[in-house]
């Protein structure tokens, strides 16, 4: 297992075809070369000191506290700075010196607690512990160990408990992880919020309420947030107290699992977004000062701190930081068979800047150089390399807003490793648009450029909007489109307003037209497909502690009397529509038109041909559609439909056919004609004779060649 873990070769062996691909990258290549070295000297020293990186990333097993079959319990800790460490509990009555461990070499302390005579574990499953640690100083310091797996907080109490989950029943897993994706349509949730009701939501009710409503909406793939274990509610999951612990907050671990298998059971894979790029300064029930030292897990002095975040960094040059990181990678997916991860503040990592005050203009100097952290890239390209060995089914997302070369590029070509990368700038993109232009000032070569504008090769993940929109202090697509007057129009009995129909037919728009130019994925935050009215905001001081923006309103789109329904049957209808054709999964779009006067973009895409007229108020009646394909086309989706909240301006009766005239760089173009026409059922016939396309304002339509079955 040791020497297979190994990559072939010290060097990186298909580096050469990322320096063909990317002739500017060529002047970086002692960068990429010195970045592998190091990563391959880190993988050998692993296989060489711990018998190999698949028994180094099971340290979970053995570290924090851990019954063996026999009912003894072994314990082991890595705390460099302590004097002394002891196991205090429900167990020995809060005896803080009667259970002391062993000093081990490289600041490693064991401990083993024989079972009892009648065989029973001695610490007993749902007891209280802490670990004991005496401080250089001569202080004893009541910490929750690292590698915890479960850990609680009372109501009356500030800090989180550390709780002995060892029940003796686990939930056994029933059904297998789905097969690899080759389009990834992400659901990004948040279990705790995922109710109408005000307070905090659980695992069950994800697994029976919200799971179902995933699937019917087309989404393959959920990405949960907030799930290790962070004692801070408001911070959305991204101060994590507990590194191993599912959030108790929701319910047990047995009910994780159970939600994972039955999400897995309906052919839904599960991705983790997960912190690595920090961890909560709390040391009371955090890993801050574990051992007595500022340093332990991190970096000290200022560099162990980031500014903005007030949190702590790790060392990742450091061996058992690595053993950590990595073990808690492999916990997730072999004990909870999480699919995945999505790596949070993947830019933070990558520079000793962290990306504070850094704008990345793209210039490759940026990528490369002292600024760059090696270390923590070099833990990146190792975190990967493992996954894809030991689970190659399993998927890994980086979000990084820097736009580093080569991040997702195998690790045998100096890359970083992962899968994806978070297309960030669309977002952006959209809010500034919205923010700041008139419609009739919207510039489509803009919007296609950054639609388009990826690495070659490289997976990126489009959306619209996300949590980060979702949050209070900023607005969501629907609420900057509609803002005020969605409390108090979006009801079918009120009439149909200005500001809520342009709110409707953009909100439509936006997201298909990301969906299917923006990527090779999409990713939508719960809630956001339906137009969720108002911002999310988490119980907190400044709220006086409210749950009323801390939840989602599925209920909504259950009332017919609401146009919110509209925006959900949309979503639904596009993703399936993915599905079934399989877009994200497609070579890129061939973009044949992004006319600025016309307001119009035109362009093609696993066989389907996409019209999207932004104007605000000039339909065509007259308009050529050039094409690569020829044949009868017929439309798929129009977002002007009824069932959308739409006009019905398109009559899906409507035969579109083409013919040998180049237009827009394609070898043919498309007119159209009616179906009652002796045109449409003779069109091989008279090819010259049309009547014109006709596109309506604010309209998104999709087409489909009825000539080539699908």
């Amino acid at each position: 297992m040791a020497a297979a873990t190994c990559t072939q070769s010290p060097q990186p062996v298909k580096l050469p075809q990322l320096l063909e691909r990317d002739p500017y990258l060529a002047p970086f290549e002692s960068d990429f070369q010195r970045r592998y070295s190091l990563f391959y000297n880190r993988l050998k020293n692993i296989e060489e000191s711990e018998g190999g990186l698949d028994k180094f990333s099971k340290s979970y097993k053995t570290f924090g506290v851990n019954q063996f079959v026999d009912g003894g319990i072994y314990c082991k800790e890595w705390a460099p700075g302590a004097e002394a460490v002891f196991l205090a509990g429900d167990f020995n009555g809060w005896n803080p010196f009667s259970h002391p461990y062993k000093k081990m070499e490289y600041g490693k302390w064991e401990l083993f607690i024989p079972p009892g005579q009648d065989g029973y574990p001695p610490v007993a499953h749902g007891s209280k512990l802490k670990v004991v640690i005496r401080a250089q100083n001569g202080e004893l310091l009541y910490r929750i160990s690292p590698w915890a797996r479960y850990v609680v907080r009372d109501e009356d109490k500030v800090n989180y408990d550390w709780v002995h989950w060892n029940p003796p029943e686990s939930y056994i897993h029933k059904h297998p992880s789905p097969k690899r994706l080759k389009s990834l349509r992400i659901y990004e949730s948040h279990v705790g919020i995922a109710s109408p009701e005000g307070k905090v939501a659980s695992y069950k009710n994800f697994t029976y309420n919200v799971l179902p409503r995933i699937k019917d909406l087309g989404y393959n793939c959920v990405q949960l947030m907030a799930i290790m274990e962070h004692a801070y509610y408001a911070s959305f999951g991204y101060q994590v107290t507990s590194f191993f612990a599912a959030s108790s907050r929701y319910g047990t671990p047995d009910d994780l699992k159970e939600m994972i298998d039955v999400a897995h059971s309906m052919g839904i894979t599960v991705l983790l977004d997960v912190v690595h790029s920090h961890a909560s300064k709390n040391s009371e029930d955090g890993l801050n000062k574990f051992d007595g030292t500022d340093s332990c897990f991190f970096h000290s002095g200022p560099k162990g701190t980031h500014q903005l975040w007030d949190s702590r960094l790790f060392d990742y040059a450091n061996w058992e930081v690595l053993r950590f990181l990595l073990s808690n990678l492999r916990m997730w997916i072999e004990d909870y068979r999480f699919d995945g991860f999505r790596f949070d503040g993947v830019t933070s990592m990558l520079y000793h800047h962290h990306g504070i005050g850094t704008g990345f203009s793209g210039d490759y100097n940026e990528y490369f150089g002292l600024q760059v952290d090696e270390d923590a890239l070099c833990y990146l390209m190792l975190a990967n390399h493992m996954i894809k060995f030991l689970h190659p089914e399993c998927i890994t997302i980086a979000e990084d807003v820097s736009g580093m070369p080569a991040l997702c590029r195998p690790v045998a070509e100096g890359g970083g490793g992962f899968d994806y990368r978070l297309a960030m700038a669309i977002p952006d993109k959209w809010i500034q648009i919205i923010k700041e232009l008139k419609d009739e000032d919207w510039n489509m070569g803009n919007i296609v450029h950054t639609l388009t504008n990826r690495r070659y090769e490289e997976k990126y993940i489009a959306y619209a909007e996300s949590h980060d929109q979702a949050l209070v202090g900023d607005k969501t697509l629907a609420f900057r489109l509609m803002d005020a007057e969605m409390y108090t129009n979006m009801s079918v009995l009120s009439p149909l307003t200005a500001v809520i129909d342009r709110g409707i037919q953009l909100h439509k728009m936006i997201r298909l037209i990301t969906h299917a130019l923006g990527g090779e994925s999409y990713l939508n935050f719960m809630g956001n497909e339906f137009g969720h009215p108002e911002w999310l905001d988490f119980p907190r001081k400044g709220n006086n502690e409210s749950y009323h923006y801390a939840r989602r309103q599925f209920n909504l789109t259950e009332d017919h009397l609401l146009r919110y329904r509209f925006l959900n049957a949309f979503d639904r209808d596009m993703n399936k529509l993915e599905e079934r054709f399989g877009w994200l999964a497609s070579p890129p779009a061939f973009v044949s038109e992004k006319h600025e006067s016309n307001k119009v973009i035109a362009f093609e895409r696993a066989g389907l041909i996409f019209i999207f007229n932004f104007h605000p108020y000039q339909s065509y009646v007259d308009y050529r559609v050039g094409i690569e394909t020829p044949g009868k086309y017929k439309i798929l989706l129009d977002s002007d439909a009824a069932e959308y909240g739409g006009h019905q301006r398109l009559d899906h009766s409507t035969e579109y056919f083409s013919e040998e005239y180049p237009h827009n760089y394609r070898p043919n173009s498309l007119m159209q004609s009616n179906s009652q026409t002796t045109f449409s059922q003779h069109p091989r016939r008279c090819p010259k004779h049309h009547i014109e396309v006709y596109i309506p304002s604010r309209v998104a339509i999709v087409l489909q060649n009825m000539d080539i079955p699908k």
